[in-house]
């Protein structure tokens, strides 16, 4: 009986110096969550970048693998290795997203870090750490403030239900105040979006500094998500986003935006936004996402083309729902107008709710995608009509619609939103203007880029008759106004840039051609009218011909639309009207400054260089010198 106790204490001492040693227990554990200055923290932001680090009481004999999960049975957040004869290991650095939301969207105020051990066993848990949520970052679009966000923010915001804190961009809660145009000011200059994504940088950083936290999410609405896209790859130094979330942001562009344009307003914002310069300049440099996630919805109300102002079906009246989809991204749809985005509860509770509440687990890295080619079909517009109407007054416009066009959509912008039109189509009859019949539309959004809208199935061709009249409202000194066309059916022009983003000085050419069933077609006359950054215009003219060209050499940096309109003559004879609008962005060259400043710098490296081969020359002489005594 002593033998068979005897081997008993030896089994016990043996378990206990290998099985207990390589399996501390959860009290012998110490779990630390470390801060981004490896300091011991119980307080973060969700969000915050944090190391995981677990000590135990003993060193174990053998390399053991340790789990992190939010606490016993929560989402892995880490993992180490400690390593034999060692008794600590600790994660690499990872950001905290969705630490503040559980899987079933309720807020997570404390949390708890269990250690496993690669047997599943628990290895102790950490104490009690605070989480506060990430804060929002508002960004308003074109021809808009930070206003467009007040149904976020306040106590009674959308954002305050959720306990969420909301900073919209020149509410003046931080400093950084962005202009993509301003009502009161429709000739002068906006910012450009580069310009506008340093200032959503300054902003930022302000929230940063007044919360302590090392994350926000990016909520943008319009041109807001071109300017966020913008920030987070040629201005953010180190990820501070934690993802993107648009609301009608035209990835693809709208050639909405060249009513405002043609008037010479809110430029070069109003360029910025044509589909060419998204599709050809933007969407070709600005890729990379630093593992952002985007995020854009959609508005869909608009599902007929001759109900659709400007721009493709379905759309929200300006932005269509290819656009918001011109890149990788994911993208849902919603049955609201553009301008209504913001202050939509339905848009905000379906779409944007879900995406600031996602816990842990739930945020992917996103990958850069590949640049994509330009669409090459776009949509046939006229040339685009301006004019302005005297209070009590009126103006006519006479618009040739030409043979096998099956829809001819109108769209008018009128910054004062005070205008009426009235229609006399090729029958010589005036047509009632009819929300079922003709999709007409009135957008009374000051910040739209259309006032009006409507438009017409199997038109009549011939001439056309618009009246713009003046109303009670119009303001003394009258209202300017833009109206486009845009035909589904018909002449088919084409044009073209050797380049969208040429240098100062540059050459470029502009070409064109036009058909119509496959046949090309003789253009009569036409013109590229070349707007600058600040309004200035040129207008250049060409050569009659079926294929014409003509060059042009850029004199001003930024953002160019160039409006090629021609006109020619179907088989028929039948007049034919259309316009391409094309953007470049132009590069500006070096400055003497920064040539001499290169210069300096390649002279110094070269005398660096020098004084090097020179130094090391004299070493081997004098150790040649030493070797010969």
């Amino acid at each position: 009986m002593r033998k068979v106790l005897s081997v008993l204490n030896i089994l016990v001492c043996v378990f206990s110096l290998y099985g207990f040693r390589s399996m501390p227990q959860a009290s012998a554990s110490e779990v630390v969550i470390l801060n981004r200055s490896d300091q011991p923290t119980l307080k973060i932001t969700d969000g915050d970048a944090i190391h995981l680090q677990i000590k135990l009481s003993q060193a174990l004999p053998k390399e053991e693998l340790i789990t992190f999960t939010l606490g016993e049975q929560g989402s892995v957040v880490g993992t180490c290795t400690i390593a034999a004869e060692k008794d600590t290991c600790q994660t690499e650095s990872f950001l905290s997203l969705g630490w503040y939301w559980g899987v079933d969207g309720t807020a997570q105020k404390s949390r708890v870090v269990n250690a496993h051990n690669s047997g599943n066993s628990p290895l102790g848990q950490s104490d009690a750490l605070q989480v506060l949520p990430r804060p929002v970052v508002l960004v308003h679009g074109f021809i808009s403030t930070w206003d467009t966000w007040k149904p976020y923010l306040g106590p009674d915001g959308f954002l305050s239900s959720l306990g969420l804190r909301g900073f919209a961009v020149g509410d003046g809660q931080v400093d950084g105040v962005m202009d993509t145009g301003s009502l009161t000011k429709p000739t002068g200059r906006t910012n450009s979006i580069a310009q506008n994504a340093e200032i959503e940088g300054q902003y930022i950083d302000g929230v940063k500094k007044a919360t302590g936290a090392e994350m926000v999410d990016l909520v943008g609405h319009s041109m807001g998500g071109m300017i966020s896209r913008y920030y987070i790859d040629r201005v953010m130094k180190e990820r501070d986003v934690a993802q993107l979330i648009m609301l009608g942001s035209p990835m693809g562009g709208s050639d909405c935006s060249v009513l405002p344009a043609t008037l010479g307003f809110y430029l070069p914002a109003s360029i910025e936004i044509r589909q060419s310069y998204m599709q050809g300049v933007f969407n070709n440099q600005i890729t990379h996402r630093h593992g952002v996630e985007f995020y854009d919805l959609g508005g869909t109300p608009i599902l007929e083309p001759f109900k659709s102002p400007c721009t493709d079906v379905p759309n929200d009246t300006v932005v269509s729902f290819g656009s918001i989809n011109a890149i990788e991204l994911n993208s849902e749809r919603i049955e609201v107008i553009h301008s209504e985005l913001t202050y939509s509860t339905f848009a905000f509770e379906k779409f944007v709710q879900p995406l600031l509440q996602k816990s842990a687990g739930t945020f992917n890295i996103s990958a850069d995608p590949k640049p994509t080619a330009a669409r090459s079909e776009s949509l046939q517009f006229t040339r685009v009509y301006k004019g302005k109407v005297d209070k009590g007054g009126s103006t006519e416009l006479t618009i040739n619609i030409d043979p096998n066009v099956t829809v001819a959509s109108f769209a008018l912008f009128d910054p004062t939103r005070s205008v009426t039109v009235s229609v006399v189509g090729a029958s010589g009859k005036e047509i009632p203007l009819d929300t079922d019949q003709n999709g007409f539309v009135q957008v009374d959004d000051p910040s739209s880029m259309i006032y009006l809208g409507y438009g017409f199935a199997n038109p009549k061709a011939g001439l056309w008759r618009v009246t713009v009249h003046a109303s009670d409202t119009t303001p003394a000194e009258g209202a300017d106004f833009a109206v486009s066309v845009y035909f589904v059916g018909g002449a088919v022009l084409r044009a073209h840039s050797s380049t969208l983003i040429p240098k100062l000085g540059e050459e470029v050419q502009l070409s064109a051609e036009v058909s119509m069933s496959g046949q090309s077609l003789e253009i009569k006359q036409a013109q590229a009218v070349i707007r600058d950054p600040d309004g200035n215009v040129e207008v250049l003219e060409f050569t009659a011909g079926k294929s014409i060209s003509a060059a042009w050499k850029p004199k001003t940096p930024g953002a160019h639309g160039v409006d090629i309109i021609v006109t020619s003559a179907a088989t028929d004879g039948a007049p034919v009207e259309r316009t391409a609008f094309l953007s470049v962005e132009v590069q500006p060259n070096p400055s003497l400054f920064q040539v001499t400043g290169n210069l300096v710098l390649v002279i110094a490296l070269a005398a660096l260089v020098l004084g090097l081969i020179l130094f090391a020359f004299v070493r081997t002489l004098r150790k040649v010198a030493l070797l010969k005594r």
